[in-house]
């Protein structure tokens, strides 16, 4: 029995993950959750699981919480209140989901306290790989993917020793506009953005597999999970989001894991590893899946690509700092402020801009995050 806490209970993947845990009620526990303001459905996760504490992140709304949970569930709050959580003396490991750069800190404070880490959020490795791959090593602590991509390395590679590896294949859906052609990305609307052909997400990941910011941010984390040059890490089209990812031999072998895409494999995979736990929520059909194919990507219509090996290859500040211009690029995006093709140049201003920080500490990669949220603006 796993106790797990959940930091993002009520987003895209925390709902998953509340739903692998209740398949495998013999298999994990779930001790904490955190949420944003989605009270209603905290409340409703709580009242079916009954963890030992629940936060949520505006203290006005703690106190309703706690009434309507009459005593049965402690009640926490604000950034303090994710504290608590990544720290729970019962918990095994913590899922941090949050979106953006507030499972950072939480992040550090569950690898200092002894705790194994599942990471579904890409800033915390985009902005500070080399911090928390390091505080991990030091703490003997885990660090587990849970992006799709990442689970299907750490199960292609079931520890074969670094000088084995050639390369590491992401593969990646292309999105809605893989077959688009340049001149009509200028039209490309909010609402064509948000289909995404193979994954339902959140708003944000969901532009970003649009524009392959998500392809990009995800080498980054790729490099530092896996202890690989950026050189080493690759992308392919795959449309079909069958094959997840891949690992190259020296040899010229390649090993694949592949599935009818569904997140809550790589979820289940991480928090009850090392064990494999039966679920019938999977099931491939090859036959009825037919043809699998591969692209190379194309960067000059998803500029994406390039952008995030630069900033992995150059390290330091660099890679918090395009994840930050993203973010803003994006959400000016979502608020119909900036075009689509915008979302890239806006990135590209700001890095342009910065002087970077080589091996930073924790504080300097707060500077820089919050520096390219200004500049970004000013691009």
């Amino acid at each position: 029995m796993k106790n797990v806490v959940v930091l993002g209970c009520t987003g895209s993947i925390g709902a998953r993950t509340i739903k692998v845990a209740g398949d495998l009620p013999n298999e994990i526990r779930l001790a904490g959750l955190g949420a944003g303001n989605n009270v209603e459905l905290l409340l409703q996760q709580a009242q079916q699981h009954l963890p030992e504490v629940i936060s949520v992140s505006d203290p006005s709304k703690a106190k309703a919480l706690a009434e309507s949970l009459r005593g049965k569930v402690r009640v926490v709050s604000g950034p303090q209140g994710l504290i608590e959580l990544a720290t729970l003396p019962s918990a095994d490991i913590v899922l941090i989901a949050i979106v953006g750069t507030a499972g950072l800190q939480p992040a550090l404070a569950a690898i200092r306290a002894g705790k194994d880490i599942a990471v579904a959020s890409k800033e915390i490795l985009v902005m500070a790989g080399e911090t928390v791959m390091a505080e991990a090593k030091g703490h003997g602590v885990r660090v587990l993917a849970v992006d799709s991509e990442h689970s299907a390395i750490f199960q292609c590679l079931d520890g074969k020793p670094a000088d084995s590896l050639r390369r590491l294949w992401l593969t990646a859906s292309g999105g809605p506009f893989r077959a688009t052609a340049k001149e009509e990305f200028r039209n490309i609307t909010v609402e064509r953005a948000l289909k995404h052909p193979s994954w339902v997400m959140g708003r944000k990941i969901t532009i970003d597999s649009a524009t392959l910011f998500n392809k990009g941010l995800e080498m980054i984390e790729a490099r530092w999970l896996f202890d690989m040059p950026m050189s080493k890490v690759s992308v392919v089209v795959h449309p079909q989001s069958v094959i997840h990812s891949m690992v190259e031999f020296v040899d010229g072998s390649i090993i694949a894991q592949l599935s009818t895409p569904d997140m809550c494999l790589p979820i289940q995979y991480a928090l009850t590893y090392p064990k494999r736990v039966a679920s019938g929520r999977v099931e491939t059909n090859f036959a009825k899946i037919g043809t699998l194919t591969f692209e190379e990507p194309d960067r000059d219509r998803f500029p994406a690509l390039d952008m995030a090996r630069e900033a992995g290859d150059v390290g330091g500040t660099m890679p918090a700092v395009l994840n930050a211009a993203n973010e803003v690029a994006v959400e000016a995006f979502c608020n119909r402020k900036i075009g689509f093709l915008q979302i890239s140049e806006m990135v590209r201003r700001t890095m342009t801009r910065h002087q970077v920080v080589k091996h930073p500490k924790l504080e300097e990669i707060f500077a820089a995050d919050a520096w390219a949220r200004t500049e970004a603006l000013r691009a």
